[in-house]
């Protein structure tokens, strides 16, 4: 088990994308730090990590309330003493047209997509000292295109990537490495029945899975890798690099 007794800490690790972190990680003898604020789902999934027989520790947290992280990281610093790996996985997105959305709104998701991983970098970081660990932040290909009415998403998973080569830069020098996951269309358990089309028009012929994030997210914390920082891994099934025409 190549984490056996690391500790990784993962935001929004209730549902989906994060779900599927939390599992990974504690199959591969994790001790995980589940952090979310719908507590009932994040339930579920630290039940389902110790119901196989691995270490999960529930953190409810508004990511949005920069004394919600720090508390929450003091309190992963007196149970636990240390982390290994921190995986920023929680966003969210209000997507509405331009002269609607608000100034409220916007501050919102920038700060529960944008600062949060800042916060939540800098406490991990302290923890990670001396003997340095690993970061990875989860972006997304609307960081590099974009859909009608997600300025506040869009600009904070822009934010995410330039955050991610900063951090790399500056937390080099502390053995932390720092990357970025860039993942296309998602099928998570928010999404309806998929159509044969919505896969076909992928070039690897299908919609993604939660777990095809976590095993990049496995390459990039893999200590093994220790030559690979500041990058952004796009998980797309090829998306990104098609161009699409109406015929």
């Amino acid at each position: 088990m190549k984490y056996h007794q690391k500790v990784v800490v993962i935001t929004g690790a209730a549902q989906g994308i994060g779900r599927a972190l939390a599992m990974s990680y504690a199959h591969e003898g994790a001790h995980v730090v589940a952090i979310d604020k719908n507590e009932h789902s994040l339930m579920q999934t630290c039940r389902g990590i110790e119901k196989n027989g691995h270490k999960a520790m529930p953190l409810v947290m508004e990511l949005s309330k920069v004394q919600d992280i720090e508390k929450g990281f003091s309190t992963i610093a007196s149970l636990l003493r240390r982390v290994d790996v921190l995986i920023n996985n929680a966003g969210l997105s209000i997507n509405k047209p331009i002269f609607e959305l608000s100034i409220d709104e916007w501050d919102y998701v920038m700060h529960s997509n944008l600062r949060a991983a800042f916060v939540c970098a800098r406490e991990a970081a302290r923890l990670m000292n001396p003997t340095g660990g690993s970061i990875v932040n989860i972006a997304s290909t609307r960081a590099l295109m974009s859909e009608p009415d997600t300025f506040a998403y869009s600009a904070s998973k822009g934010g995410l990537l330039s955050l991610t080569h900063a951090l790399a830069i500056s937390l080099g020098t502390d053995n932390i490495r720092v990357n970025a996951i860039s993942p296309g269309w998602i099928e998570a358990e928010n999404y309806p029945g998929l159509k044969s089309t919505d896969h076909a028009q992928h070039p690897a012929g299908r919609v993604g899975k939660p777990n095809d994030v976590a095993k990049a997210c496995h390459y990039l914390t893999d200590p093994d890798n220790d030559f690979l920082t500041g990058i952004n891994l796009v998980i797309d099934g090829g998306m990104t690099h098609k161009m699409i025409y109406e015929e």
